[in-house]
Parts: C-alpha cells; sequence; structure tokens
C-alpha cells in the first residue's frame, strides 16, 4: 500500500477557538500527515521550499454565520444595534456560540492542489520569482480557494472581491496605459498615477456581505409590500447556466426608484452573486450612500467630460471585474423614465465593457436586457408633475422616510423579464471592416438591449385600460364600452404573441377590479349617479394615465403605422412609411429598414389582403379595431407644437432650450383649450425636448450665416409643420372612422 501524500494545511484561524475548532476537524480526518500552517506568505516560504511535489496543498477556515431566522441566514439591524458583526464575532463571544450555538461555526476546507500544480500556475503567471514571492503566491490562491469553498455554503450571491485598488495598480496593463496617457496628456507621469490612485479609491466599491444583507433588509420595505413580483423563472435558469462562464452585465429598463432593489431581490433569492451597481451621486446621501457603497454600488460620475484620466480608471475597473467574472447592473437610459416607455440609451459605458472585450481583457461578456414593469407606482404623480414645470425634488432622509411610507400598502404586481442575453465578442466579430470599434458596437448593442427589453415587456392590464380611456377625449366609458374597447386588442396581442397579463380583463369583474385600484389612486374618476357607473380619466391625470399607457404602446407601434400609411396616396404608402419611421424615430426603436418593411407589410396584410390597392377608409371601417389615436395621438401633437413654433420663430433668432420649451408649453396649453390637441398627455416637456432633437436631426434649429440659408430654413420648418399637420389630420380621420364604426361603443353620435 502506497504512503498517503502528505499534507501541508494552510489555517486561516485568527483566535484560540478557531484554531480549536481547525484542530477537531483535522482530528475528524483520514489519518494522513498534516502540518499546519498559518495562511501567510512569509510563513510559506520554507515549508513550500522544502515539500515534495507531490505533497498536497489545503487550505481551511472557519465560517461564521448569523442565526437563522426565517429559513434565512442574514444580518439583520437588531445584531448592529448590539455592535456585532455575527459574520466575524469577536473572540470574546466565540466560545460562547461554540457553546450554544454550534451550527454557527462551520470549516470549510478549499479545494486543495499538489505543490508541483501550484509552481506550474506560479511560473505561468506574469513574472517569476524567488521562495518568498511563491509564498505569497499560494497564499492569494489560497484565500480565493477559501472563498470559493464557502460560498458554496453561503450562496454564491456573496461572491467579493477584494484589494480591487491594490490588483489594478500593480497590473502591467494599467502602468503601461498610465504611461502612455502620461505623454499623451504632456503631464508627469506621477501626476497621473496619483490622480488616478484618487479616482480608483473614490470609484471603487467594496462588497461586504454585512452590508449587502443590512442593505437589503433595510430597503426591502421600498417593495416588498408595495408589489406581488412575478419573475421570469425560465429566463434565470438560462442565465445561471451562462454566468458560470462569463461575465454578465444586466441592463433594467428604469421606471422606479425601487428598480434595483427589485432585481437585487430576484438575483439573490436565486442564489445569482451580488451585482455591482452603479449608481449616480444623487443617491449618495448619508447613512444610505456609505452603506450602499459597501454592498456594491458604484457611484460613478453622470459625466466624464474630457477627463482622460477617469476614463482610464473606470475602464480598468470595468476590465478588472468583468475578468474576474462579477456581474455589473446600470440603467442604461440615464435615468428613470419620465413617460413610461424607453428613454434613448446611452452608450458610453457600455463602450468601456465593449473595450475590455475587444482587448482580451475577458474571454466574452453577456448583455442581459431586463424589463421591470409595473402596474401601478406611486411616484408617476411626482415624475408627471415635472413633465409640466415642476422642479425635481431631491433625493435625502426625509425623502426616503416619506417614499417608505408610501409604498407600505400593496399597489398591484411588478414583472421582471429577462430577454435573450447578447454576446459582445459576437458583435464585436460581426462588425464590419468599414466600421469596427467597440464604440460602434456598443452603439448598435444599446439599440438591441432596448429592443429586446420592449419585445419582452408584458402589456399590463393597467395599461390596456388607460390606453382605452385615453382614446376618447373629455367623455367616459361603461363597463360594457370598456370591455367591448378592450376585447378585439387582447385577441391582437394574442394572434402577435405579445406578451401581457389582460386576462383578467375577459370578465367584468376583472375590469372592475382594475379600474378600482386606478380610482383608488385618483388616476380614474367613476360617476355612478346615472343608469350605470361611467369611467374617465381624473381630470389632471393624463400624463399619469398616459404614464401606464406607454409602458406597453411599443407593442402597437407598426399597426397604427400601418393605419396611417392606409389613409396616405397607394402610389407613395412606402415612401410614406419610411417618411414616417423617420418622424418618429427618437420615440421609438424601429428595426433596420428591411426589417421595419417586412413588420409593417404583415400588420397591412393583417388589415386587408389588398391593401397595397385598397382604399384606406374602407379598410379602416371594415377593421376589428383601430390604435393610431391611442398610440401616436399624444407624440405626434407634442411634435406639431415645436413644428409650428419653429415655422412662427424668425429664422434669424437663434432657439435657447430652455426658453423654447417653456414657449411650448405655454403655446400648448392655448392649443389644448382650443381642441388643437388631443389632450393633456402631449403637454409633456419631454415629448417637446425629443421633438427638439428630431428637428436639430433634421438641421432645422441651428441658424445659418446668410439671408439665403435663412429663408430656406423657414422654407423648410414650414414643410416640417405641414408634414406633422398632415399626420395628425389622419391620425383624427382614424378617430372619426373609429367612432362612427363603434358609435354604441363610445357613445357617441355617428
Amino acid at each position: 500500500m502506497e504512503d498517503p501524500q502528505p499534507v501541508l494545511l494552510l489555517a486561516e484561524a485568527a483566535t484560540e477557538v478557531e484554531r480549536g475548532l481547525v484542530r477537531d476537524w483535522v482530528r475528524a480526518q483520514e489519518a494522513r500527515p498534516v502540518a499546519v500552517l498559518p495562511l501567510r506568505g512569509p510563513a510559506l516560504a520554507e515549508p513550500l521550499a522544502t515539500a515534495d511535489d507531490a505533497a498536497l496543498v489545503a487550505a481551511v477556515r472557519v465560517a461564521w454565520l448569523p442565526r437563522e431566522r426565517g429559513g434565512q441566514r442574514r444580518v439583520r439591524w437588531s445584531d448592529v444595534v448590539t455592535l456585532r458583526n455575527p459574520r466575524r464575532p469577536a473572540a470574546r463571544h466565540q466560545a460562547r456560540i461554540v457553546r450554544r450555538e454550534p451550527d454557527r461555526a462551520v470549516v470549510v476546507a478549499a479545494e486543495p492542489a499538489t505543490v508541483a500544480e501550484l509552481r506550474q500556475r506560479f511560473s505561468a503567471g506574469p513574472g517569476a520569482g524567488g521562495r518568498r514571492a511563491f509564498g505569497e503566491f499560494v497564499a492569494r490562491q489560497a484565500g480565493l480557494a477559501l472563498e470559493r469553498a464557502e460560498r458554496g455554503l453561503v450562496g454564491d450571491r456573496y461572491k467579493v472581491p477584494k484589494r480591487i485598488v491594490e490588483a489594478i495598480e500593480r497590473s502591467p496593463g494599467f502602468r503601461r496605459e498610465v504611461r502612455e496617457l502620461a505623454a499623451r496628456l504632456e503631464l508627469p507621469e506621477a501626476e497621473v498615477v496619483a490622480r488616478a490612485t484618487a479616482d480608483l479609491h473614490g470609484l471603487v466599491a467594496a462588497m461586504s456581505p454585512m452590508a449587502v444583507d443590512l442593505l437589503t433588509g433595510a430597503l426591502r420595505p421600498l417593495h416588498a409590500r408595495a408589489w406581488n413580483v412575478q419573475v421570469d423563472d425560465a429566463g434565470l435558469e438560462k442565465l445561471r447556466e451562462l454566468n458560470r462562464r462569463h461575465a454578465l452585465v444586466f441592463l433594467p429598463s428604469h421606471r422606479s426608484y425601487a428598480d434595483p432593489l427589485l432585481l437585487a431581490d430576484v438575483l439573490a433569492e436565486h442564489d445569482f452573486p451580488r451585482n455591482h451597481v452603479l449608481g449616480g451621486d444623487n443617491l449618495r446621501f448619508w447613512p444610505v450612500g456609505p452603506l450602499a457603497r459597501r454592498a456594491g454600488v458604484v457611484f460613478i460620475r453622470r459625466s466624464f467630460g474630457d477627463d482622460e484620466i477617469y476614463k482610464l480608471v473606470v475602464r480598468e475597473y470595468f476590465g478588472f471585474l468583468l475578468a474576474k467574472r462579477f456581474n455589473l447592473e446600470w440603467y442604461f437610459e440615464g435615468g428613470r423614465s419620465r413617460t413610461g416607455k424607453l428613454r434613448p440609451p446611452r452608450f458610453g459605458l457600455l463602450a468601456n465593457v465593449a473595450e475590455a472585450v475587444e482587448q482580451g481583457r475577458t474571454e466574452d461578456v453577456h448583455l442581459v436586457p431586463v424589463s421591470i414593469t409595473y402596474d401601478q407606482l406611486r411616484e408617476v404623480s411626482a415624475m408627471a408633475a415635472e413633465q409640466v414645470g415642476a422642479p425635481k425634488k431631491g433625493e435625502g432622509l426625509a425623502w426616503l422616510a416619506r417614499y417608505a411610507k408610501a409604498q407600505l400598502s400593496p399597489i398591484g404586481t411588478a414583472h421582471v423579464r429577462f430577454a435573450e442575453p447578447l454576446s459582445l465578442r459576437a458583435a464585436l466579430a460581426a462588425a464590419s471592416d468599414e466600421d469596427p470599434g467597440a464604440r460602434r458596437v456598443a452603439l448598435q448593442m444599446a439599440f438591441e438591449v432596448a429592443v429586446g427589453i420592449n419585445r419582452t415587456t408584458p402589456v399590463v392590464a393597467t395599461a390596456l385600460v388607460t390606453l382605452a380611456l385615453l382614446g376618447v377625449r373629455d367623455r367616459a366609458l361603461t363597463l360594457g364600452q370598456l370591455q367591448r374597447v378592450l376585447a378585439p386588442v387582447r385577441a391582437y396581442l394574442d394572434a402577435c404573441g405579445h406578451p401581457h397579463s389582460g386576462e383578467v380583463l375577459r370578465s367584468a369583474a376583472g375590469v372592475r377590479r382594475v379600474l378600482g385600484a386606478l380610482a383608488q389612486s385618483k388616476v380614474v374618476t367613476a360617476y355612478t349617479g346615472g343608469e350605470e357607473p361611467v369611467y374617465a380619466i381624473e381630470r389632471g391625470q393624463h400624463l399619469v394615465a398616459a404614464f401606464y399607457r406607454n409602458s406597453a404602446i411599443h407593442h402597437f407601434v407598426d399597426r397604427a403605422i400601418a393605419e396611417l400609411v392606409l389613409l396616405h396616396d397607394p402610389a407613395d404608402r412606402w415612401e410614406e412609411a419610411a417618411r414616417l419611421r423617420d418622424l418618429l424615430k427618437f420615440e421609438f426603436f424601429f428595426p433596420d429598414r428591411e426589417s421595419y418593411r417586412t413588420q409593417l407589410s404583415a400588420e397591412l396584410t393583417r388589415l386587408s389582403c389588398g391593401w397595397e390597392s385598397a382604399a384606406g377608409d374602407e379598410v379602416l371601417a371594415g377593421a376589428d379595431f383601430l390604435i393610431a389615436h391611442r398610440v401616436l395621438r399624444s407624440f405626434l401633437d407634442a411634435q406639431l407644437v415645436v413644428a409650428e413654433r419653429l415655422a412662427a420663430r424668425d429664422p434669424r433668432r437663434p432657439v435657447v432650450e430652455k426658453e423654447f420649451l417653456a414657449e411650448c408649453a405655454g403655446v400648448g396649453q392655448q392649443m389644448l383649450l382650443q381642441g388643437r390637441l388631443h389632450g393633456p398627455e402631449s403637454l409633456s416637456r419631454e415629448l417637446f425636448a425629443s421633438a427638439l432633437k428630431l428637428a436639430a436631426n433634421r438641421d432645422l434649429v441651428a441658424v445659418p450665416p446668410g439671408d439665403g440659408g435663412r429663408e430656406e430654413l423657414a422654407e423648410r420648418r414650414g414643410a416640417f409643420a405641414a408634414q406633422l399637420r398632415d399626420a395628425v389630420a389622419r391620425v383624427i380621420r382614424i378617430d372619426e372612422i373609429d367612432a362612427a364604426a363603434r358609435r354604441e361603443v363610445v357613445g357617441v353620435a355617428p
């Protein structure tokens, strides 16, 4: 019989209690020669130098667990009040814990390796060294192996990076980048190093298991009572398997302050490692900011400007995290949606991730589009007020207390869904030779993430009810009328395979429940003094209702455009489809022109097989439902306001955005009172700002030099306004056709 392999046991044991637990554990193992050594590099140099190549090197430590409460072992605020950390109990408390609660002290052992294997890894590293360097290397490897072993006990959600700043600073790649940047900026290398180090310390987040538990516990009431959370479990299972090989970047839609809290809880419950969440400085207030930073929240500047050193630090930090397979998360719209639909994405941070893959810092990174949708949100009223000029209230402790209090009662369901992940490596490989590069790929991938989010976002019942009620200006619907409006819309969603939770609207009781929830939030008003109750949008709540409607309208945009196309000259319908796509490109995410043509053709064929030559009015009059006036009117109305104000403006007078948007708000209110706009939901500063971006994209904003250029600008502004007037006129015509064909539904004379 061969002699058993000798074992060098590296023990991370700081107290006598921990050393005693390790000795007991060693005695309980199979008999073999064991040398117990402290897990410190200098103490390992000599024993490793004289050890046989076949000797096994193993590592152990004592994992201290919080008390089990409610089936979970998490640190609570009550532990903090007693000035104790259950995961790192003081030496004077350890003996009592072992005596009274032995299940809280567990010896974990790392996967062993032979001395020969460790020497081979060391030799393959970035630099060789003597005995001391090998000892330090083995100590680091043992520490990492123990972290993995402990995660097998406590779960992957406590995967934490260690000594990040030091690791980045001693990286040859970082030092080379600093030298090159110093030369490019013509600055002393020492100055660049000092500024980069300071930026690193300000940027890098810690990941303390205790802080993770405390932050989660403290902020859970902000969402746990408000919503019943429905999760895409199948999508998460796919992501778990992918995460075993590659880092993930979660890119969720952003409608609520609760989004990161909700997603963190969902991922923790499915034992995903804690994401490094990128947050803005507005949430850095005490005491949330310091705790959040220790729980993996990375407070990053909203804009880097021309700060090349900060850009380098961000790029290196991202590269380090992704190389170590730590997951990232940020809200790529740059802020919460004020309208309910996705905002245009910002892709600068995504370019940093693409560069990390392009430069070989990590094999691949997968982007995960995440849709977070709510039946209702209490913060929508404040966001709606901002759209008509109210100042945004700053975040702080008092704000947090008010927000928490408002979240204590149920308000519906939250839906968390995951679209198909997107490989950055594949996107970089597919980039054309004419247009390569990380930034271009990032722009393309940002668009694809948005499309993925939209595709997987369910149409919630609240969105359908507000869609119906906002479509009948200044009128109310009975329960039966509302059901008859919604029935063909639900059938359309089923036929197209769009996700929705509209089953609740199949019955009168279900519709009544949704109306009741909206009435309780004062979004819908009910009049009960007549023959039967009638329902309408509450006065002053149109922007709130539009927020809920807009979470779903991207599923209907192609259908709405198809209806507008049918009211155009048959000889010019495809050209008009392209013009409408261009008109709405700052509001919705459209695929490439060929895919758009295919999708629109399918919608037109649903309306009529002979749509190419059919009379549009006849086709629309026979349709099972019409949607353009419910989906596009508020956006086209806002664009019309902007276009008419530009057309009325002296082409020699510069456009100052803030003043111009205020002008649009004032004139828009007048147009609404005159009946030229459909409803108050079009009086949104965000919609006006988006329309102004469209005008700038068409070169209709900047004042050109010379009288000739100004005359030509006035003509083009007039043409832009005429195009909007024509589009709005067709939407009004669709509304009239819908009312005439279904007057029993909307309750008006034909």
